[in-house]
């Protein structure tokens, strides 16, 4: 039975990761970002070739992206807990 599915707990850590909340919120800031980036440099842009950023547009991309994944990070989306992972009413006494 090796090889199956089930029997990969990475794969099952990795899919869990990437269907969060938190993770897609980033992935999407990125892409907008990337996305932000391009239209930067194509409204703005630098054509002397002087300015690092704005006259290469993969360095606009890639610093739109960047920026646009860190303004996603800062709100943190709050993931909601199973009943089974952190049962609150249990029948045991407290100490």
């Amino acid at each position: 039975m090796t090889g199956s599915q089930a029997d990969n707990p990475l794969k099952d850590k990795i899919r869990t990761y990437l269907s969060s909340g938190n993770t897609l919120k980033n992935l999407a800031g990125l892409a907008l970002g990337a996305i932000g980036g391009y239209v930067y440099y194509i409204k703005v842009g630098c054509t002397s070739g002087g300015c690092a950023i704005t006259s290469n547009p993969y360095m606009s991309i890639l610093w739109g992206a960047a920026l646009g994944y860190l303004f996603a990070d800062i709100f943190k989306l709050k993931e909601k807990k199973s009943s089974n992972e952190h049962p609150e009413n249990t029948d045991k006494p407290a100490e």
